[in-house]
């Protein structure tokens, strides 16, 4: 038998470990992952913003331009992200956006930027476990819900037109 000790449990150094060992991002790669988003976020929104112009139906329209204003909302979200890490935002847009603009049937392109908005779902999937920072994190959160929704949204729309 083990005689009894008077010690409490050990002195945890959990604060003062390497954002790596703790299975977090370090700061260079979570802005590497905040920028390579936003530069996604940007192809979308002008994807979305060019395809609203050419849609007819009243209602894929309003649909594509509620994705547009979520798109450029995300933006300014990640751009605040980057900031608030001491960092300044590149300016690139995501190559996304021109393969996208080469679809030239308009339920082939919606399809194809929900496939786009499934990227980024995965990568945010990826991403938000390892994110620090409680405030980052919640953004990234409330954009992964947004994302998944506005697929959703995407799809039965589609469906609902006979598209795939």
């Amino acid at each position: 038998m083990q005689p009894k000790s008077d010690r409490a449990s050990p002195v945890c150094y959990a604060e003062q470990a390497d954002a790596a060992y703790m299975g977090q991002l370090p700061r260079e790669e979570l802005l590497a992952a905040l920028e390579e988003l936003l530069e996604a976020e940007r192809a979308g929104a002008r994807v979305a913003e060019e395809t609203v112009a050419q849609l007819q139906d009243p209602a894929e329209r309003a649909l594509m331009e509620d994705i547009r204003r979520d798109e450029v909302k995300w933006c300014a979200m990640l751009i605040a992200a980057i900031k608030s890490l001491d960092a300044k935002p590149g300016s690139r847009t995501g190559a996304f956006h021109g393969k996208a603009m080469a679809i030239a049937d308009l339920p082939a392109r919606m399809a194809f930027l929900n496939r786009g908005q499934a990227w980024v779902v995965r990568k945010l999937e990826a991403l938000v476990p390892k994110v620090k920072e409680a405030g980052i994190q919640d953004d990234l959160l409330a954009m992964l819900v947004a994302h998944r929704e506005n697929i959703d949204r995407v799809e039965v729309r589609l469906a609902a037109a006979g598209k795939p």
